[in-house]
């Protein structure tokens, strides 16, 4: 791997705290004021057709070129659920701290999720067989035509990016970094992963196929990243996250990894639950100032 900064590994000794879902955000009291604007960005999904990833942008009104942060949701653990998927709220706590922070924040709903449609394409396939690295590239193809559509946002500084996903979608942040892609500067991964929680908690489909996957995509990385993920994510747990990551950087330190301790009753819902910005906004805003 070829960085452009070098990072220390920092590791929260936060095991014996369990953090309340419940309680204030760290955002004002008045919620910072934006524009919502609504996207929809052309994509060809695997049969050849062309279609609109639906979404919006929110954009903070006090900010004159605020660099933008492209959100990625996760997928449900029921097929059933893709349908009724919504992208996260500007009034959300999510949105609300990269707000208050000067940043403009994209959402967009990926193939097969909600008013975007069309058939699902990120599948990794079946459990005995599970396919994470081409499922995660899927996901990476996505998010580079949502990097590709920036710049037609006149309001934003779209020069330097920051990529950030979630669960499924931060999966397709570590595959997304395998790529080249000049205009982002900074990726971060909250709690990524694929096949975790298949029927009950800590039950993964072929973890080490993850290790693996995990390993092939750090060999080309080339920016920085931040990893977060929680003591009790009942998708990916602590071991395991911990070799994702040993396998990612193959001994280099320059991701950053935070092993947080737990946060209410599943430690992988950390970054959309309220009160999750008091835990992870610390960390990120430390992060993007260094």
């Amino acid at each position: 791997m070829s960085f452009r900064r070098s990072l220390p590994i920092r590791n929260l000794l936060l095991s014996s705290v369990i953090f309340s879902v419940i309680g204030s955000a760290t955002v004002s009291a008045a919620q910072t004021d934006s524009e919502d604007r609504p996207i929809a960005i052309p994509i060809s999904d695997t049969q050849g057709h062309t279609r609109q990833m639906r979404g919006h942008v929110c954009i903070p009104e006090d900010t004159d070129q605020p660099r933008l942060v492209i959100i990625n949701h996760g997928s449900p653990a029921l097929a059933s659920q893709r349908p009724a998927l919504t992208p996260t709220s500007c009034s959300s706590e999510t949105a609300q701290w990269f707000l208050g922070q000067g940043y403009a924040v994209m959402f967009v709903l990926r193939l097969g999720y909600g008013a975007t449609g069309g058939p699902w394409t990120e599948t990794f396939g079946t459990c005995d067989d599970a396919d994470y690295y081409h499922a995660g590239l899927e996901t990476a193809r996505q998010i580079r035509a949502m990097v590709a559509y920036a710049p037609k946002i006149e309001e934003i500084d779209a020069s330097d990016i920051i990529v950030v996903g979630h669960s499924a979608g931060g999966w397709g942040t570590l595959a997304f970094n395998s790529m080249p892609h000049p205009t982002v500067a900074t990726v971060i991964n909250m709690a990524a992963g694929r096949g975790g929680y298949q029927g009950a908690p800590n039950v993964t489909c072929q973890p080490e196929r993850l290790v693996e996957a995990a390993r092939r995509y750090g060999e080309t990385a080339t920016a920085p990243m931040l990893w977060i993920y929680a003591k009790n994510d009942h998708f990916f747990g602590p071991s395991l996250a911990q070799e994702m990551y040993d396998a990612y950087t193959a001994g280099d330190d320059e991701v950053q990894f935070e092993q947080l301790g737990s946060f209410g009753e599943d430690g992988h819902q950390l970054f959309f639950a309220r009160g999750g910005s008091r835990v992870w906004g610390p960390i990120i805003e430390t992060y993007l100032g260094d």
